[in-house]
């Protein structure tokens, strides 16, 4: 009798332990699969083909993220503004991109309302509140408490943070200096008409006083990784079209910024020039790498000098998809370039831990 129980035991004994070990295994495995999918882009003309929604969905994204000239609004008048918003919204390709993705977004300068505009746009109170009405924003939104659309949305993957930054590059940015000659002797910039030259005035602003107390709060919160978006290009040199580079004294600011509040994780998403590419700003703490991704429907002939360009440019309609493997202890980060043929144009990974303190 006392045999059998003890056979009885360590039957029970055996099969806990498997069945332990097998739960183990199994939370171990959902734990290295855990992915988070990132699709993005923008400069998408709401008249014209928008096919390159339907390429996107086929990826299965966990969010999509509009980096501004979301529409072509260019007007001062709300009721036109409105209208253009509507035709987007009943095209059959970004219908099934809403149905089938979350989507945020912030703006640039041709669905803010005016080409190159900043502060001084007479309308832009009027285009936020069509741009939030568009976009589903909450009646009690953060967003709705403040001037300008700057926002800034946490999502949790396990015991994971992903942040994801909304700059606002228009609301509050001061006037853009015309070019006036500082780069003529420079053969590189020589086959295309610059328009402006680097503002050095050190009180003038990109982002406003307001948005920078708020983005230093923001960035001071523990995140994981984070994705400061922005209409305007961060990483590249100076290029003569609207970007960081034409505010150095801003963009300095930003990097002193993610160095104080030792923010790790940083990555620019970022629009407006009609091709796709990855910089690698190099700093005195760690790389800070922009993927742009600019052409849903437009796109250029031509890609400006930037000798921080990694990978790129892709010349034809595209997006962007990020893809954050979580499962390890060392994140992964995958970049990756799609044009509206579902070819992959490029693809770049890191470690978080090179993107950390």
């Amino acid at each position: 009798m006392m045999t059998t129980n003890r056979t009885y035991f360590f039957t029970i004994l055996i099969l806990t332990i498997l069945f332990v070990t097998s739960c183990n295994n199994i939370r171990k495995e959902e734990k290295t699969n855990l992915v988070t999918t990132i699709a993005f882009g923008s400069c998408a003309k709401q008249y014209e083909n928008l096919s390159i929604f339907d390429t996107i969905v086929t990826h299965k994204p966990d969010l999509f993220i509009f980096l501004g000239d979301n529409i072509y609004g260019d007007t001062k008048n709300m009721d036109t503004l409105r209208n253009k918003y509507a035709q987007l919204n009943a095209n059959k390709s970004f219908k099934n991109l809403k149905k089938s993705t979350p989507i945020v977004a912030t703006w640039d300068d041709h669905d803010y309302g005016w080409n190159d505009a900043g502060k001084e746009y007479p309308f832009k109170k009027q285009s936020k509140e069509i741009f939030l009405e568009f976009f589903n924003e909450p009646k009690k939104s953060l967003r709705r408490t403040h001037d300008g659309i700057y926002h800034s949305y946490n999502y949790k993957y396990a015991d994971k943070i992903l942040q994801v930054i909304m700059l606002d590059v228009r609301t509050f940015r001061d006037g853009l200096k015309p070019y006036n000659g500082d780069f003529d002797d420079d053969e590189r910039y020589s086959f295309y008409e610059k328009e402006f030259s680097p503002v050095m005035d050190k009180d003038s602003t990109f982002l406003g006083n307001e948005q920078w107390n708020w983005l230093e709060n923001e960035l001071k919160k523990f995140a994981d990784i984070r994705l400061i978006c922005s209409g305007n290009q961060f990483g590249i040199e100076w290029n003569s079209y609207e970007s960081w580079a034409n505010f150095p004294y801003e963009r300095e600011k930003m990097l002193d910024l993610i160095k104080e509040t030792k923010a790790n994780g940083v990555i620019f998403l970022t629009g407006d020039v009609h091709y796709s590419e990855i910089s690698k700003l190099e700093t005195s703490f760690y790389p800070i790498y922009d993927f742009t991704s600019s052409g849903l429907t437009s796109k250029w002939k031509f890609a400006t000098p930037n000798k921080n360009r990694i990978e790129g440019p892709v010349m034809d309609n595209h997006f962007g998809l990020l893809t954050i493997n979580w499962g390890s202890r060392d994140p992964k980060i995958k970049m990756e370039n799609w044009d509206i043929y579902n070819n992959q144009r490029f693809e770049l990974t890191i470690d978080q831990d090179n993107i950390s303190f």
